[in-house]
């Protein structure tokens, strides 16, 4: 019986394996997607061919994010060609969501020039300002997606004087003055 390998000559298993990795995978040439795996539609809701071609500022929520977490990024690569980290971005249907990212650049001395990079989703931030209670963290998701006392409450069958006690909670912790600072430090959590 012959090898995988020589079965099937037209057979591409590299494209094969990059196209149906279990996370989504994107390559990037100067932060631009040359290509994303399918995954990337489960994850950012996307079609691979709809990225393609387009600045990674698409799955940021803003342009301070994009900015921090690539300056972040190019730094920690110019050290070690592989980099982790833990931040919000941004889906098809503009949600926010909170993601784990991994690179791996190709060139050290400009990390971004050539890069291969994954994303899964994680279930919730880790906040600098102290370790947020399960029940803030699904608040915080909230909160970043633009949802009211009443809107959250509703999801998470509470009341909203109950969503307000935790956002006072989060505000305390993160060392913010209000809800606005609270959600700018939310989403800077991921770019930190």
């Amino acid at each position: 019986m012959p090898s995988p390998r020589t079965h099937g000559a037209a057979r591409d298993y590299d494209a094969l394996a990059f196209q149906n990795a279990p996370d989504a995978t994107l390559i990037l040439a100067d932060r631009v997607i040359v290509r994303a795996s399918l995954m990337v539609e489960t994850v950012f809701g996307w079609t691979p061919q709809d990225l393609e071609g387009q600045s990674m500022q698409v799955l940021y929520p803003g342009q301070t994010d994009f900015r921090l977490v690539g300056e972040r990024a190019r730094k920690a690569m110019q050290d070690h060609p592989f980099y982790q980290d833990e931040r919000f971005m941004r889906r098809k249907n503009e949600q926010i969501v909170w993601m784990e990212g991994r690179g791996r650049t190709m060139d050290q001395d400009d990390p971004h020039r050539l890069a291969v990079w994954t994303y899964r989703p994680l279930d919730s931030p880790v906040a600098g300002g102290g370790p947020l209670t399960p029940t803030e963290k699904r608040i915080a998701r909230y909160l970043v997606n633009g949802f009211t006392s009443k809107e959250i409450a509703k999801s998470l069958d509470c009341s909203p004087r109950t969503v307000e006690v935790h956002r006072a909670n989060m505000i305390r912790k993160m060392g913010v003055r209000n809800s606005s600072e609270l959600v700018g430090r939310l989403l800077d959590a991921g770019a930190g």
